[in-house]
């Protein structure tokens, strides 16, 4: 028998895990397993707010593919079409024309994008937090701010500038809120022009409470602690507007702000749209526990198989029926593991399994040393929690190579002062040199008909 062609669409938390576990339990002659994504490298997003912060290297926060996966084929580009019916996949690559991937067990796992909305100015003026690049992209935004604020002598456009707003109030709108305000604090130190009652945060919540995953007295004590800091929680209510950076909010308020960050919850990748598999109302791909793809009528769809943010995939362990895995981190690398088990038994005639996870708990960073978590029913607030947040995420990213940088940066920063310093030029890379390179000017068109004499001599340029 041929070996098991096994396509893996996505290189995130699912399609890391996946496929490093599959090239580990199978053969060349079993199977072969090909991973696609666009980006060369898994990011673990639970670092993000720490790489914003500059607690690690941003490069620490991700893992690259080709040196994790040794015994997959890797390739670099984008899935823009799945005909499961034929058992292939259009792929994008960087350059070059599109390419058709044959299959016989397909892996969808894209992952999510940001939730957004039609909210007039969002798009030309706010910025996501699901991305490396996103992270980077705040953290020398904030530091750019910082330096404007102490450089103009106009006090609105200093208060502009020193207006932060963050849109949601689950963990990476809390997190990296806390993180960043932490980071600017601190680096006020080197700014004697500013203090820290000059800037103002403003976290944007559209229900009544934050961190529904930690229970609603550690949500609440998070309120109490952002508050002491000063920041400006607003919980109920939601953006209505920002053109031009004029943030309007659904309570009547209005004001100025160069920076707007969103993270009001995930939706499925787009993807998905472009498939002929079932999905479900949220666009996500219906599945039973066993992480197998299946039809509106519960049947299963050979071949195909999904987990993860993209996923619909019952939660067994819920009191009441319909309950669907939240997409986080905790759920995706435990579905991973299913995932790649179940389609080593069905290659090998055995049975597969669900998918039941047992709920260990949730953690949450505030910033440098304090934090919220409950793990098994115990609660946790300020350090301690903090500790219990580094430890787990420590050990749950792939890789002894990145656990090991991640803890050496760490460790580093309690001995020396946290880097603060911008690097907004990666943002524009090619501006300085295009400003200095004049533009060159075009010859003059050729005669129609060139003379005899002129056809036999060298060919001049003239310039204008």
């Amino acid at each position: 028998m041929s070996p098991q062609r096994i396509l893996v669409v996505g290189g995130g938390h699912v399609g890391l895990y996946a496929a490093l576990r599959l090239s580990r339990k199978l053969g060349r002659n079993d199977a072969e397993v090909t991973i696609v994504d666009p980006q060369p490298h898994m990011t673990y997003q639970p670092f993000l707010p720490e790489a914003a912060a500059g607690s690690i290297s941003p490069r620490h926060s991700v893992v690259p593919l080709r040196r994790e996966l040794k015994k997959c084929r890797v390739l670099s580009g984008e899935v823009t079409n799945i005909n499961h019916a034929k058992r292939t996949a259009t792929v994008m690559p960087i350059t070059g024309p599109a390419r058709d991937v044959e299959y016989d067990q397909i892996v969808i796992v894209p992952g999510s994008v940001s939730r957004t909305l039609p909210i007039p100015g969002l798009r030309e003026n706010a910025v996501g937090f699901k991305t490396i690049g996103e992270a980077i992209y705040l953290r020398n935004k904030v530091l750019d701010q910082l330096d404007v604020a102490a450089t103009t002598a106009d006090p609105e456009v200093r208060r502009r500038a020193l207006t932060f707003v963050f849109v949601g109030g689950g963990y990476a709108g809390i997190e990296a809120l806390a993180e960043m305000e932490d980071m600017a604090r601190d680096a006020l130190r080197y700014y004697p022009e500013l203090s820290a009652t000059d800037m103002h945060w403003v976290l944007i919540e559209a229900s009544k409470r934050i961190l529904p995953e930690v229970g609603a007295d550690l949500g609440a004590y998070t309120v109490v602690q952002l508050t002491k800091r000063g920041m400006d929680v607003r919980l109920g209510t939601t953006l209505d507007s920002c053109v031009d950076g004029i943030v309007r909010l659904s309570d009547g308020d209005s004001f100025a702000a160069d920076t707007i960050v969103w993270t009001a919850g995930v939706k499925a990748s787009p993807l998905l749209v472009h498939t002929d598999l079932p999905r479900d109302s949220k666009g996500r791909l219906t599945c039973l526990p066993t992480l197998q793809v299946v039809d509106e009528a519960s049947r299963v769809v050979p071949g195909a198989w999904s987990a993860g943010d993209c996923a619909a995939v019952p939660d067994l362990t819920a009191t009441e029926p319909g309950v669907m895995c939240a997409p986080n981190a905790q759920h995706a690398v435990r579905q991973a593991k299913v995932l790649a088990d179940n389609i080593v038994a069905l290659i090998f005639g055995r049975a597969v399994h669900q998918y039941r996870h047992k709920y260990a708990g949730s953690v949450a960073s505030l910033g440098l040393h304090k934090g919220v978590a409950q793990v098994y029913g115990i609660k946790l607030r300020g350090f301690p929690a903090w500790i219990m947040h580094r430890t787990y995420h420590v050990s749950r990213i792939p890789s002894w190579n990145r656990r090991l940088r991640v803890v050496v940066d760490w460790t580093l920063a309690l001995v020396l002062k946290r880097e603060v310093v911008s690097m907004g030029e990666l943002h524009e890379p090619r501006e300085p040199f295009t400003e200095v390179t004049p533009e060159a000017r075009s010859a003059a068109p050729a005669a129609t008909t060139p003379s005899p004499s002129a056809a036999s001599e060298p060919s001049v340029t003239r310039r204008a």
